[in-house]
């Protein structure tokens, strides 16, 4: 018989929405360079109303220069919220059907921005490791969409908390982003070693689920 695979026990207990609800993330914990915010991320929790899921993977998008960034065409209608200030929600539908989460970092007018690749089920989600394993299951677990574009962090049912601690982070190349070049190769995607929440990538293994005997 195959059991799922258990979730590593996080540094803290899983807390209450009204204890992360104390532990919310100021404006100047996103006003800082993507590459630090985005390993920063891992272990945090991301919390929509009575949701919460622990951030264990993640990717940075690094402004214009970024050829993998939708920076990389400047401000247009959908972007533009990209060269505002850190601690503002970015979401965009990707290929017309996955709801992608996003995190506005750095100073304004710098287009940079996190991906949130994956969560762990933390507060009023299923038990289930495969539950936010992927951007496009992250939107969905914790109820969001595009009327979630633009939130400010720092205020409202939406937000992010200090949570947990990894006990080691991995690093290595962004999915998906080919197209880019040299910049695709860049290890700027972040996650939990060896949790078994984390999206699998290309070439990668994900950790074996334990068996009984």
């Amino acid at each position: 018989m195959t059991r799922s695979p258990r979730l590593p026990a996080p540094t803290e207990p899983a807390p209450s929405i009204e204890a992360l609800a104390k532990r919310r993330l100021p404006a100047s914990f996103f006003h800082r360079d993507v590459l630090v915010v985005a390993r920063e991320l891992v272990g945090c929790a991301l919390v929509h109303r009575r949701r919460a899921g622990m951030i264990v993977e993640t990717e940075a998008y690094h402004g214009p220069g970024d050829a993998a960034s939708h920076a990389r065409f400047g401000p247009t209608a959908r972007t533009s919220v990209m060269f505002g200030p850190g601690g503002i929600s970015y979401v965009y539908l990707c290929y017309g059907i996955h709801q992608m989460f996003n995190i506005v970092t750095g100073a304004e007018g710098e287009g940079q921005a996190v991906l949130i690749r994956a969560i762990a089920p933390l507060v009023g989600l299923p038990e289930d490791p495969g539950v936010g394993r992927g951007p496009g299951k992250v939107t969905t677990a914790l109820a969001l969409d595009r009327s979630h574009d633009r939130r400010d962090l720092a205020r409202g049912a939406l937000y992010v908390a200090a949570h947990a601690t990894p006990p080691a982070i991995a690093t290595g190349p962004r999915v998906g982003v080919a197209y880019a070049g040299e910049w695709a190769s860049r290890p700027w995607r972040f996650w939990w070693k060896d949790h078994p929440a984390v999206s699998k990538a290309p070439g990668e293994k994900r950790p074996r689920r334990a068996r009984s005997s």
